[in-house]
């Protein structure tokens, strides 16, 4: 049986998510009111700055074309840059290598009073390293506690992390692709690495679904975005994002001394 979104809180197979779930909402309609959501968090952002006592990580994975460029451009488009923080994380260096897998992203965890984005994360330690057999089984199965150990570390030190699976299709996936190949424009996104690990999709879901399940905890839950439909994917993660900064319950800080008195000269 097919389901809406959801947070995991239990044993999941992603074959029973809809990816292209939409609940019957109104593509123009629902494009206005995630607009909405955005300005929201506009809003919310100079709050967060101003306090200066939590950090948000938006996690974004999914397969190749799911749409974390596409996600992360929307939901922030009304937000301040300048207080926004964003990684995307490439094969490791040789300096990277030469240290934990944990010790480049913990570099890159936004700063109090920051929005941070990773578009792929550290979870690709236990996606495209388990698949293409980088590291031993014994190695990747490894790393899920010490995520998990990682991130309950940040959150207790004043990180909201938000984590977001972009569930696509293969279906919808071959689509962009071929729209990428058919437009000039986007001819610079195909990538031919991207036909090879296509080719490994049962793998790569067999590792979703391990990774979904193994690091899921109540201190940074997983979402699983139907991510078929661009409108309503948008939608769904600016929800998210609002609703978790509105539960901050954020307030302009009070000026350490009386401002009352404070003349400023001509």
């Amino acid at each position: 049986m097919k389901k809406q979104p959801t947070i995991v809180t239990g044993r999941i197979k992603l074959r029973r998510f809809a990816p292209d779930y939409c609940a019957g909402l109104d593509k123009k309609k629902t494009r206005a009111r995630t607009d909405a959501r955005g300005r929201r968090i506009g809003d919310l952002q100079p709050l967060l700055y101003a306090n200066a006592h939590h950090a948000v990580l938006l996690i974004f994975q999914g397969m190749d074309a799911s749409g974390k460029d596409g996600a992360i451009r929307t939901v922030l488009q009304h937000v301040n840059p300048a207080g926004v923080q964003t990684a995307n994380f490439k094969v490791p260096s040789e300096e990277e290598k030469a240290h934990d897998f944990l010790w480049r992203i913990h570099h890159a965890v936004p700063r109090a009073g920051s929005i941070g984005v990773f578009n792929r994360s550290h979870y690709e330690a236990v996606l495209a390293e388990r698949v293409l057999g980088l590291v031993p089984r014994q190695t990747w199965r490894r790393r899920y506690g010490e995520i998990v150990d990682f991130e309950r570390m940040l959150v207790a030190n004043g990180v909201l992390i938000l984590k977001f699976h972009l569930h696509l299709s293969r279906r919808e996936q071959a689509k962009r692709f071929k729209e990428r190949l058919a437009d000039p424009k986007k001819n610079w996104k195909f990538s031919h690495a991207d036909l090879a690990t296509r080719q490994r999709w049962p793998d790569y879901i067999d590792a979703y679904e391990d990774m979904l399940n193994a690091t899921s905890h109540p201190a940074a839950r997983w979402h699983i975005v139907p991510a078929d439909r661009n409108w309503y994917r948008d939608h769904v993660v600016a929800g998210i994002v609002v609703k978790a900064l509105d539960a901050l319950k954020l307030k302009w800080p009070k000026p350490a001394k009386n401002l009352a008195k404070v003349r400023i000269g001509k």
